[in-house]
């Protein structure tokens, strides 16, 4: 049997993961089954869009059950890591391109918890993968689809 992939997560984004499970096991369960009971009370269920829909919502449910258990199954938690001056996974890296000159903020986090538009970037990423490991004052290659881009870490938080 091949190795399933491992989850990198925190312990709230897990913790996350294991209450919606929950609401989906339960709670939504139990709505989407009502649903397929009141969808089935209005007859031939052949020509029936309410049933047709209620069945799609629940196989759509199932397949979200299942993900999200994978997920859980398959979680590997990231401790934090305080260890000062190098980019681990939970550090805030602040850089500066080193062409254009323009300074970002980035949190470095598991591939399940990645938000780029929210500067959090997953170090299985590239822009994580390079940063990783580094220190304050290094200068970082990139590689991009629009080429080799360098940054310069500027600061380091691990807290």
């Amino acid at each position: 049997m091949a190795n399933e992939a491992r989850y990198k997560m925190s312990q709230e984004r897990f913790e996350e993961l294991q209450k919606e499970l929950h609401y989906l096991q339960t709670t939504r369960e139990k709505e989407v089954a009502e649903q397929i009971k009141e969808a089935r009370s209005f007859g031939d269920l052949s020509e029936n869009s309410e049933y047709d829909e209620a069945k799609t919502e629940q196989g759509k449910l199932y397949s979200r059950i299942a993900e999200v258990e994978n997920l859980i199954e398959n979680a590997e938690i990231i401790e934090r890591s305080y260890e000062t001056g190098k980019v681990v996974i939970g550090s805030t890296v602040r850089v500066r391109d080193v062409e254009e000159g323009i300074e970002e903020e980035y949190t470095i986090v598991g591939s399940q918890e990645a938000d780029p538009m929210s500067g959090r970037i997953s170090d299985d990423s590239p822009f994580g993968r390079g940063l990783m490991g580094h220190l304050v004052g290094e200068t970082v290659s990139v590689d991009a689809p629009a080429g080799v881009l360098k940054f310069e870490i500027l600061s380091i938080t691990n807290d």
